[in-house]
């Protein structure tokens, strides 16, 4: 059975470094998605968006193995865009506000129709909440900045601000929705051990 490992094949898109902020180039890729809004930590959305890409990714990952592909893969991390209408109302203490789209990259054998057969199957197995809103799409984030930060979300702020500011020295300006990569377990890992890759889109200014 072949083996593989998208995120060691994409391994400078979701294994950056902690010291240095890194340009790059980040190619169309699809992904599971689920789009909600409302604070992560209360929302009800977040958790049931949650739950149900990390199901229909599982489902994926064993119909791929089982199937005549014969492929064994690890299942993606949960990654995060995140914005607000007005983003100079984007605030890290108030997060009611926030919009977001929850998301899980899926290698590229991985078809539509494969994605429809999963869905279909966690439906009838468990049927969580927010399966209904669920969506498979590409998406092209292009030229970005990114970095590693260590620790827990709450503490981020410096983080951003760097790659910000690496933004503004390269002669570039910020566009698109910030963009977060949850590297760890949360439910595991002590939090200032938590490995989240920030990404920002960027453009010519």
């Amino acid at each position: 059975m072949e083996k593989f490992d998208l995120k060691k094949e994409l391994k400078l898109l979701y294994q950056p470094s902690a010291k240095e902020v890194a340009r790059l180039d980040v190619p169309a890729m699809n992904f599971l998605m689920s789009d909600g809004e409302g604070d992560p930590n209360t929302a009800p959305a977040f958790a049931e968006a949650t739950e149900a890409l990390f199901a229909v990714s599982y489902t994926l990952k064993f119909m791929v193995k089982k199937s005549t592909l014969a492929i064994d893969y690890g299942v993606m991390p949960l990654e995060g865009l995140w914005w607000t209408e007005d983003m100079a109302k984007f605030s890290i203490e108030d997060k009611s506000g926030w919009k977001w789209t929850l998301m899980i990259a899926q290698p590229a054998f991985v078809s539509k129709e494969m994605v429809d057969t999963a869905i279909a199957e966690v439906k009838r197995k468990k049927n969580p909440n927010a399966i209904s809103r669920l969506r498979f799409d590409a998406f092209t984030e292009g030229e970005c900045a990114q970095i590693l930060h260590i620790g827990p979300f709450s503490a981020e702020g410096p983080t951003i601000a760097k790659v910000h500011r690496f933004i503004e020295a390269s002669g570039y300006m910020l566009r698109g929705k910030h963009h977060e990569i949850y590297l760890s377990d949360i439910r595991k890992a002590a939090p200032e051990k938590w490995k989240t890759v920030i990404r920002q889109p960027m453009q010519i200014n």
